[in-house]
């Protein structure tokens, strides 16, 4: 969307209808500080809207997409998960800078400093029964489990140290995380609501089959916004060695984090695709810097079991 084109120009490229209710009830979705990935800032918003602004974006006048040359979108945000170290320790009160103070501000430094690398293995739950009335009809189909237990030997056979694993709440995601972990002894299994299926934010470019209302991306996505930020982070400064967590869940939450981990367009989630069961991994490092090892891999699953929807 180009610099400087208004509210109603953006609400429309978001695929919502250019109303007042529909921007009220965004308004407080996103607040001004948050940082997510959004290119463009209209010129006309004013200074006090808290509406989607969410990666600063291109100076003024110079459009994203102005050419060759590096894209004033592509700025790292080094403090994505407010932990780097440095945003952490207080800072030495005014005129009381002396070695001692140096000192105690590099051993909080040191203290807050991360360790070890999380790495991140989002599995989507396997083929289910999609003409379920309610989720609990919604179970996994034959083969739902059969993609699921090629995934549970695919882990078991990688041989890392699983930490945990954690799976959404919704049935067809529990029956694979329970098919997964008996192929896993003793890993740690834990339930959460917060990854639930639903719509995180209206995709660009909008689709007309599949168009929740303003409402929904409301509450959905909140939620799903709140699960990024539990469970996508660096490690904690107290953790020593790297971990390995599994979390399964879903395509759209999967989609929407990979974006978010990457910083890019959360906007861009649908643009991608996830195979029943497949295997996406995150590494986050000790410095805060995020790498995608595998999106979507499927090579575990025989050919003729492959399956999306």
């Amino acid at each position: 969307m180009p610099v400087g084109a208004g509210k109603k120009a953006l609400l429309a490229s978001l695929g919502l209808i250019a109303s007042t209710g529909t921007a009220a009830a965004l308004a407080g979705f996103w607040k001004k500080d948050d940082v997510v990935a959004q290119c463009a800032q209209p010129a006309d918003l004013p200074a006090s809207s808290n509406f989607i602004h969410l990666y600063p974006g291109p100076p003024p006048g110079i459009p994203c997409d102005a050419g060759p040359g590096p894209s004033a979108c592509g700025r790292w945000e080094q403090n994505w998960d407010r932990r780097e170290p440095a945003s952490l320790i207080r800072p030495p009160k005014k005129n009381a800078e002396n070695s001692t103070t140096g000192i105690i501000k590099e051993n909080e430094l040191a203290a807050a400093t991360p360790k070890a690398t999380r790495n991140l293995f989002f599995i989507r739950h396997g083929h289910y029964m999609v003409d379920g009335i309610s989720d609990e009809g919604r179970m996994l189909t034959e083969l739902g489990r059969a993609q699921a237990a090629n995934t549970g030997k695919r882990l078991a056979d990688l041989n890392f140290p699983w930490t945990k694993l954690v799976h959404s709440s919704m049935l067809r995601a529990r029956e694979t995380a329970q098919i997964i972990a008996s192929q896993l002894p003793g890993v740690l299994v834990e339930s959460t609501d917060l990854i639930r299926e639903g719509a995180p934010i209206p995709p660009e470019p909008p689709v007309s089959n599949w168009r929740p209302g303003a409402q929904q991306f409301f509450e959905d996505g909140a939620r799903i916004e709140a699960a990024f930020r539990k469970f996508i982070h660096r490690a904690d400064p107290d953790q020593e060695k790297d971990s390995y967590e599994i979390i399964v869940c879903h395509a759209n939450v999967i989609r929407y984090f990979v974006c978010r981990a990457l910083q890019l367009p959360p906007e861009a989630w649908l643009r991608m695709s996830l195979h029943h069961a497949s295997i996406t991994w995150v590494t986050i490092r000790p410095n805060g810097r995020v790498s995608l090892r595998t999106f979507g891999d499927s090579g575990h699953i025989p050919p003729h079991q492959l399956t999306t929807s």
